[in-house]
Protein backbone atom coordinates (compact mmCIF):
# COMPACT_ATOMS: atom_id res chain seq x y z
CA UNK A 1 0.00 0.00 0.00
CA UNK A 2 1.34 3.42 -0.83
CA UNK A 3 2.29 5.74 2.03
CA UNK A 4 -0.82 7.50 3.26
CA UNK A 5 -0.69 11.24 3.83
CA UNK A 6 -2.71 13.11 6.40
CA UNK A 7 -4.08 16.08 4.50
CA UNK A 8 -5.21 19.04 6.64
CA UNK A 9 -8.72 20.19 5.94
CA UNK A 10 -7.56 23.67 5.00
CA UNK A 11 -4.81 22.49 2.66
CA UNK A 12 -4.92 24.20 -0.74
CA UNK A 13 -5.16 21.25 -3.13
CA UNK A 14 -4.52 23.52 -6.10
CA UNK A 15 -0.87 23.66 -5.03
CA UNK A 16 -0.43 19.98 -5.83
CA UNK A 17 0.13 18.61 -2.33
CA UNK A 18 -1.43 15.21 -2.97
CA UNK A 19 -3.70 13.58 -5.48
CA UNK A 20 -7.33 14.43 -5.28
CA UNK A 21 -9.71 11.81 -6.62
CA UNK A 22 -11.04 12.85 -9.99
CA UNK A 23 -14.60 14.08 -10.01
CA UNK A 24 -16.63 12.17 -12.47
CA UNK A 25 -20.04 11.24 -13.57
CA UNK A 26 -20.25 7.54 -14.18
CA UNK A 27 -22.70 6.38 -16.78
CA UNK A 28 -26.10 7.00 -15.23
CA UNK A 29 -28.36 9.54 -16.84
CA UNK A 30 -29.39 12.88 -15.41
CA UNK A 31 -33.07 13.58 -14.79
CA UNK A 32 -34.93 14.02 -18.04
CA UNK A 33 -32.55 11.89 -20.10
CA UNK A 34 -35.14 9.23 -20.75
CA UNK A 35 -35.99 8.31 -17.17
CA UNK A 36 -39.73 7.94 -16.69
CA UNK A 37 -41.44 9.40 -13.66
CA UNK A 38 -44.56 7.48 -12.76
CA UNK A 39 -47.32 9.46 -11.08
CA UNK A 40 -49.16 7.64 -8.31
CA UNK A 41 -52.77 8.78 -8.29
CA UNK A 42 -54.87 8.88 -5.14
CA UNK A 43 -57.55 6.21 -4.92
CA UNK A 44 -61.01 7.42 -3.79
CA UNK A 45 -62.03 6.10 -0.41
CA UNK A 46 -58.54 4.94 0.54
CA UNK A 47 -55.86 6.62 2.62
CA UNK A 48 -52.60 7.64 0.99
CA UNK A 49 -50.82 5.15 3.23
CA UNK A 50 -52.75 2.38 1.47
CA UNK A 51 -51.09 3.10 -1.85
CA UNK A 52 -48.35 0.48 -2.16
CA UNK A 53 -44.76 1.59 -1.74
CA UNK A 54 -43.86 -0.32 -4.86
CA UNK A 55 -45.69 2.26 -6.97
CA UNK A 56 -43.18 4.92 -5.96
CA UNK A 57 -40.36 2.57 -6.86
CA UNK A 58 -41.59 1.91 -10.36
CA UNK A 59 -44.15 -0.89 -9.79
CA UNK A 60 -47.55 -0.62 -11.42
CA UNK A 61 -50.05 1.31 -9.24
CA UNK A 62 -53.30 -0.30 -8.19
CA UNK A 63 -56.09 0.06 -10.72
CA UNK A 64 -58.53 2.67 -9.40
CA UNK A 65 -61.36 1.29 -11.53
CA UNK A 66 -60.98 -2.21 -10.12
CA UNK A 67 -60.95 -0.83 -6.57
CA UNK A 68 -64.00 1.28 -7.34
CA UNK A 69 -65.83 -1.80 -8.63
CA UNK A 70 -64.85 -3.71 -5.52
CA UNK A 71 -66.16 -0.95 -3.25
CA UNK A 72 -69.40 -0.78 -5.25
CA UNK A 73 -69.86 -4.53 -5.02
CA UNK A 74 -69.44 -4.52 -1.27
CA UNK A 75 -71.97 -1.67 -0.91
CA UNK A 76 -74.43 -3.49 -3.22
CA UNK A 77 -74.25 -6.67 -1.17
CA UNK A 78 -75.16 -4.72 1.93
CA UNK A 79 -77.67 -2.61 0.00
CA UNK A 80 -81.39 -1.93 -0.02
CA UNK A 81 -82.59 -5.53 -0.28
CA UNK A 82 -83.19 -8.51 -2.51
CA UNK A 83 -84.35 -6.32 -5.40
CA UNK A 84 -80.87 -4.87 -5.77
CA UNK A 85 -79.15 -6.13 -8.89
CA UNK A 86 -76.07 -8.22 -8.13
CA UNK A 87 -72.80 -6.44 -8.84
CA UNK A 88 -69.95 -8.11 -10.72
CA UNK A 89 -67.70 -10.06 -8.40
CA UNK A 90 -64.46 -8.23 -7.61
CA UNK A 91 -61.09 -9.83 -7.15
CA UNK A 92 -60.60 -10.18 -3.38
CA UNK A 93 -57.62 -8.42 -1.78
CA UNK A 94 -55.00 -10.51 -0.02
CA UNK A 95 -55.93 -11.24 3.59
CA UNK A 96 -53.73 -10.31 6.50
CA UNK A 97 -51.63 -7.79 4.53
CA UNK A 98 -48.54 -10.00 4.73
CA UNK A 99 -48.65 -11.24 1.17
CA UNK A 100 -49.33 -7.76 -0.16
CA UNK A 101 -46.35 -6.41 1.79
CA UNK A 102 -44.04 -9.02 0.32
CA UNK A 103 -45.46 -8.34 -3.14
CA UNK A 104 -44.66 -4.67 -2.77
CA UNK A 105 -41.13 -5.40 -1.56
CA UNK A 106 -40.45 -7.78 -4.42
CA UNK A 107 -41.88 -5.32 -6.96
CA UNK A 108 -39.80 -2.50 -5.48
CA UNK A 109 -36.67 -4.66 -5.51
CA UNK A 110 -37.18 -5.68 -9.12
CA UNK A 111 -37.76 -2.08 -10.13
CA UNK A 112 -34.56 -1.10 -8.33
CA UNK A 113 -32.58 -3.80 -10.15
CA UNK A 114 -34.05 -2.75 -13.47
CA UNK A 115 -32.93 0.85 -12.92
CA UNK A 116 -29.44 -0.29 -11.94
CA UNK A 117 -29.13 -2.46 -15.04
CA UNK A 118 -30.50 0.16 -17.44
CA UNK A 119 -28.59 3.08 -15.89
CA UNK A 120 -31.74 5.04 -15.03
CA UNK A 121 -30.32 6.55 -11.85
CA UNK A 122 -28.39 9.71 -11.00
CA UNK A 123 -24.82 10.18 -9.80
CA UNK A 124 -23.52 13.70 -9.11
CA UNK A 125 -20.08 14.97 -10.05
CA UNK A 126 -18.67 13.77 -6.71
CA UNK A 127 -19.87 10.21 -7.41
CA UNK A 128 -22.76 10.33 -4.91
CA UNK A 129 -25.51 7.79 -5.65
CA UNK A 130 -28.51 8.79 -3.54
CA UNK A 131 -30.72 5.86 -4.51
CA UNK A 132 -28.04 3.25 -3.76
CA UNK A 133 -27.30 4.96 -0.44
CA UNK A 134 -30.95 5.00 0.63
CA UNK A 135 -31.90 1.55 -0.59
CA UNK A 136 -28.74 -0.46 0.12
CA UNK A 137 -25.99 1.25 2.12
CA UNK A 138 -28.29 2.69 4.79
CA UNK A 139 -30.05 -0.66 5.08
CA UNK A 140 -26.69 -2.34 5.76
CA UNK A 141 -25.68 0.21 8.41
CA UNK A 142 -29.05 0.47 10.13
CA UNK A 143 -28.84 -2.85 12.09
CA UNK A 144 -25.55 -1.68 13.66
CA UNK A 145 -27.11 1.70 14.39
CA UNK A 146 -30.37 0.41 15.88
CA UNK A 147 -29.54 -3.00 17.38
CA UNK A 148 -25.80 -3.18 17.99
CA UNK A 149 -24.83 0.31 19.16
CA UNK A 150 -28.41 1.36 20.04
CA UNK A 151 -27.68 4.96 19.13
CA UNK A 152 -29.63 7.66 20.98
CA UNK A 153 -29.88 10.99 19.14
CA UNK A 154 -30.38 14.37 20.80
CA UNK A 155 -30.71 17.88 19.41
CA UNK A 156 -31.60 16.87 15.87
CA UNK A 157 -33.74 20.02 15.68
CA UNK A 158 -30.54 22.09 15.68
CA UNK A 159 -29.77 20.92 12.14
CA UNK A 160 -31.37 23.32 9.62
CA UNK A 161 -34.33 22.06 7.62
CA UNK A 162 -32.69 23.19 4.38
CA UNK A 163 -29.64 24.99 3.07
CA UNK A 164 -25.97 24.35 3.68
CA UNK A 165 -24.60 23.65 7.15
CA UNK A 166 -21.31 22.32 8.50
CA UNK A 167 -21.54 19.63 11.20
CA UNK A 168 -18.32 19.43 13.23
CA UNK A 169 -17.85 16.34 15.44
CA UNK A 170 -15.26 14.63 17.60
CA UNK A 171 -13.50 11.60 16.10
CA UNK A 172 -12.61 8.34 17.85
CA UNK A 173 -12.84 4.58 17.85
CA UNK A 174 -9.74 3.32 15.93
CA UNK A 175 -11.94 2.70 12.86
CA UNK A 176 -14.18 5.53 11.55
CA UNK A 177 -17.52 3.98 12.42
CA UNK A 178 -18.57 7.16 14.22
CA UNK A 179 -18.86 9.05 10.94
CA UNK A 180 -21.08 6.35 9.45
CA UNK A 181 -23.34 6.24 12.50
CA UNK A 182 -23.63 10.04 12.41
CA UNK A 183 -24.69 9.79 8.77
CA UNK A 184 -27.47 7.33 9.64
CA UNK A 185 -28.52 9.46 12.64
CA UNK A 186 -29.08 12.52 10.46
CA UNK A 187 -30.88 10.63 7.71
CA UNK A 188 -33.20 8.62 9.95
CA UNK A 189 -34.01 11.25 12.59
CA UNK A 190 -34.14 14.55 10.75
CA UNK A 191 -37.74 15.49 9.80
CA UNK A 192 -36.62 16.04 6.21
CA UNK A 193 -34.33 12.97 6.08
CA UNK A 194 -31.36 15.09 5.04
CA UNK A 195 -28.22 13.44 3.70
CA UNK A 196 -24.88 14.09 5.38
CA UNK A 197 -21.86 14.39 3.07
CA UNK A 198 -18.75 13.43 5.04
CA UNK A 199 -15.26 14.77 4.35
CA UNK A 200 -12.68 11.98 4.50
CA UNK A 201 -8.88 11.68 4.42
CA UNK A 202 -6.80 10.62 1.42
CA UNK A 203 -6.37 7.12 2.83
CA UNK A 204 -10.07 6.36 2.36
CA UNK A 205 -9.79 6.99 -1.38
CA UNK A 206 -6.64 4.91 -1.75
CA UNK A 207 -8.26 1.67 -0.60
CA UNK A 208 -9.89 -0.58 -3.21
CA UNK A 209 -13.64 -1.15 -2.81
CA UNK A 210 -13.73 1.30 0.13
CA UNK A 211 -12.96 4.08 -2.32
CA UNK A 212 -15.99 3.33 -4.51
CA UNK A 213 -18.34 2.76 -1.58
CA UNK A 214 -17.28 6.03 0.02
CA UNK A 215 -17.97 7.93 -3.18
CA UNK A 216 -21.33 6.24 -3.65
CA UNK A 217 -22.29 7.14 -0.06
CA UNK A 218 -21.59 10.82 -0.69
CA UNK A 219 -18.18 11.15 0.96
CA UNK A 220 -15.51 13.31 -0.62
CA UNK A 221 -11.97 14.51 0.02
CA UNK A 222 -11.40 16.68 3.10
CA UNK A 223 -10.33 19.84 1.32
CA UNK A 224 -11.73 23.36 1.33
CA UNK A 225 -12.62 23.30 -2.38
CA UNK A 226 -14.94 20.31 -2.14
CA UNK A 227 -16.46 21.49 1.14
CA UNK A 228 -17.29 24.91 -0.29
CA UNK A 229 -18.83 23.42 -3.41
CA UNK A 230 -21.14 21.21 -1.36
CA UNK A 231 -22.13 23.97 1.08
CA UNK A 232 -22.93 26.35 -1.76
CA UNK A 233 -25.30 23.71 -3.16
CA UNK A 234 -27.15 23.65 0.16
CA UNK A 235 -25.78 20.29 1.35
CA UNK A 236 -25.10 19.14 4.90
CA UNK A 237 -21.36 18.60 5.24
CA UNK A 238 -19.75 16.65 8.09
CA UNK A 239 -16.15 17.14 9.19
CA UNK A 240 -14.09 15.67 12.04
CA UNK A 241 -11.15 18.08 12.46
CA UNK A 242 -9.18 15.80 14.81
CA UNK A 243 -8.48 13.45 11.91
CA UNK A 244 -6.09 10.59 12.62
CA UNK A 245 -4.99 12.27 15.85
CA UNK A 246 -8.45 11.66 17.26
CA UNK A 247 -9.33 8.29 15.82
CA UNK A 248 -5.93 6.80 16.64
CA UNK A 249 -5.37 8.18 20.14
CA UNK A 250 -4.66 5.81 23.06
CA UNK A 251 -7.54 4.55 25.17
CA UNK A 252 -6.15 6.42 28.17
CA UNK A 253 -6.89 9.72 26.39
CA UNK A 254 -10.48 8.89 25.50
CA UNK A 255 -12.93 11.78 25.25
CA UNK A 256 -10.10 14.32 25.36
CA UNK A 257 -10.29 16.31 22.15
CA UNK A 258 -7.12 16.64 20.11
CA UNK A 259 -6.08 19.72 18.20
CA UNK A 260 -8.61 20.97 15.64
CA UNK A 261 -6.07 21.79 12.95
CA UNK A 262 -5.68 25.40 11.79
CA UNK A 263 -9.37 26.27 11.67
CA UNK A 264 -9.90 25.49 8.00
CA UNK A 265 -13.50 24.39 8.58
CA UNK A 266 -14.30 27.77 10.13
CA UNK A 267 -12.85 29.59 7.14
CA UNK A 268 -14.99 27.48 4.81
CA UNK A 269 -18.13 28.18 6.84
CA UNK A 270 -17.39 31.92 6.81
CA UNK A 271 -16.84 32.01 3.04
CA UNK A 272 -20.17 30.30 2.38
CA UNK A 273 -22.12 31.86 5.26
CA UNK A 274 -23.04 28.39 6.53
CA UNK A 275 -23.92 27.73 10.19
CA UNK A 276 -21.65 25.44 12.22
CA UNK A 277 -23.40 22.68 14.18
CA UNK A 278 -21.19 21.12 16.92
CA UNK A 279 -21.73 17.38 17.40
CA UNK A 280 -20.61 15.24 20.35
CA UNK A 281 -20.42 11.43 20.07
CA UNK A 282 -20.16 9.23 23.17
CA UNK A 283 -19.68 5.46 22.91
CA UNK A 284 -17.31 5.20 19.95
CA UNK A 285 -14.18 5.47 22.11
CA UNK A 286 -14.76 2.03 23.64
CA UNK A 287 -15.53 -0.10 20.57
CA UNK A 288 -11.82 -0.84 20.00
CA UNK A 289 -9.87 0.11 23.16
CA UNK A 290 -6.47 1.02 21.72
CA UNK A 291 -3.87 0.00 24.28
CA UNK A 292 -0.86 0.14 21.96
CA UNK A 293 0.42 1.18 18.55
CA UNK A 294 2.85 -0.87 16.47
CA UNK A 295 4.49 2.13 14.79
CA UNK A 296 7.09 0.15 12.85
CA UNK A 297 4.46 -2.09 11.33
CA UNK A 298 2.34 0.96 10.55
CA UNK A 299 5.22 2.54 8.61
CA UNK A 300 5.77 -0.67 6.66
CA UNK A 301 2.09 -0.83 5.73
CA UNK A 302 1.89 2.88 4.98
CA UNK A 303 -0.90 3.61 7.46
CA UNK A 304 -1.04 6.24 10.22
CA UNK A 305 -1.10 3.68 13.05
CA UNK A 306 -1.44 -0.04 13.67
CA UNK A 307 -3.75 -0.51 16.67
CA UNK A 308 -3.23 -3.05 19.41
CA UNK A 309 -6.40 -3.77 21.38
CA UNK A 310 -7.30 -6.41 24.00
CA UNK A 311 -8.65 -8.58 21.16
CA UNK A 312 -6.69 -7.54 18.05
CA UNK A 313 -4.51 -9.02 16.60
CA UNK A 314 -4.49 -11.72 19.26
CA UNK A 315 -7.86 -13.24 18.25
CA UNK A 316 -7.33 -12.80 14.52
CA UNK A 317 -10.41 -11.75 12.51
CA UNK A 318 -12.59 -12.19 15.60
CA UNK A 319 -10.62 -9.40 17.23
CA UNK A 320 -11.95 -6.96 14.61
CA UNK A 321 -15.51 -7.27 15.95
CA UNK A 322 -16.32 -3.99 17.77
CA UNK A 323 -17.59 -4.07 21.33
CA UNK A 324 -21.37 -3.43 21.56
CA UNK A 325 -21.22 -0.13 23.41
CA UNK A 326 -24.20 2.19 23.90
CA UNK A 327 -23.89 5.38 21.85
CA UNK A 328 -25.26 8.89 22.24
CA UNK A 329 -24.99 11.50 19.48
CA UNK A 330 -25.93 15.06 20.43
CA UNK A 331 -26.13 17.96 17.99
CA UNK A 332 -25.57 21.30 19.66
CA UNK A 333 -27.00 24.68 18.94
CA UNK A 334 -25.88 26.05 15.59
CA UNK A 335 -23.30 28.86 15.47
CA UNK A 336 -24.28 31.31 12.69
CA UNK A 337 -21.61 32.75 10.38
CA UNK A 338 -23.70 34.72 7.88
CA UNK A 339 -23.38 37.93 9.93
CA UNK A 340 -19.67 38.32 9.25
CA UNK A 341 -18.29 40.33 6.30
CA UNK A 342 -16.67 38.45 3.37
CA UNK A 343 -13.15 39.36 4.48
CA UNK A 344 -13.73 37.66 7.85
CA UNK A 345 -12.59 34.35 6.35
CA UNK A 346 -9.06 35.78 6.18
CA UNK A 347 -9.00 37.00 9.79
CA UNK A 348 -6.79 34.53 11.74
CA UNK A 349 -7.91 35.79 15.14
CA UNK A 350 -11.58 35.34 14.30
CA UNK A 351 -10.94 31.84 12.95
CA UNK A 352 -9.03 30.93 16.10
CA UNK A 353 -11.83 32.22 18.36
CA UNK A 354 -14.59 30.41 16.46
CA UNK A 355 -12.54 27.20 16.29
CA UNK A 356 -11.97 27.35 20.03
CA UNK A 357 -15.68 28.06 20.62
CA UNK A 358 -16.72 24.99 18.62
CA UNK A 359 -14.09 22.79 20.29
CA UNK A 360 -15.04 23.90 23.80
CA UNK A 361 -18.74 23.34 23.11
CA UNK A 362 -18.09 19.78 21.89
CA UNK A 363 -15.78 19.02 24.84
CA UNK A 364 -18.24 20.40 27.40
CA UNK A 365 -21.07 18.32 25.90
CA UNK A 366 -18.89 15.20 25.98
CA UNK A 367 -18.25 15.62 29.70
CA UNK A 368 -21.95 16.24 30.30
CA UNK A 369 -22.99 13.10 28.41
CA UNK A 370 -20.37 11.01 30.23
CA UNK A 371 -21.76 12.11 33.60
CA UNK A 372 -25.28 11.18 32.50
CA UNK A 373 -24.22 7.80 31.11
CA UNK A 374 -25.17 4.85 33.33
CA UNK A 375 -22.82 2.33 31.75
CA UNK A 376 -20.56 1.83 28.75
CA UNK A 377 -22.82 -0.94 27.44
CA UNK A 378 -26.29 0.10 28.71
Amino acid sequence: MADAKVIPFDDDRSRGGGQRPQRRRSGPRRPGDGAKVREVKAVPGRRNADVPDGAALGAEPLDAGALGAADAGSVGSRGAGADAAPEPAAVPEPRGGGGGGWDRRIAGGLAFLRRRLTGEYDVDDFGYDEELTDQVLMSLLRPFYEKYFRVEVKGIENIPADGGALIVANHSGTLPLDGLMMQVAVHDNHPHQRHLRLLAADLVFMLPVINELARKAGHTLACAEDAEALLERGELVGVMPEGFKGIGKPFGERYKLQRFGRGGFVSTALRTGSPIVPCSIVGAEEIYPMIGNAKTLARVLGIPYFPLTPTFPWLGPLGMVPLPTKWTIQFGEAIPTDGYPPEAAEDPMLMFNLTDQVREQIQHTLYKLLVQRRSVFF
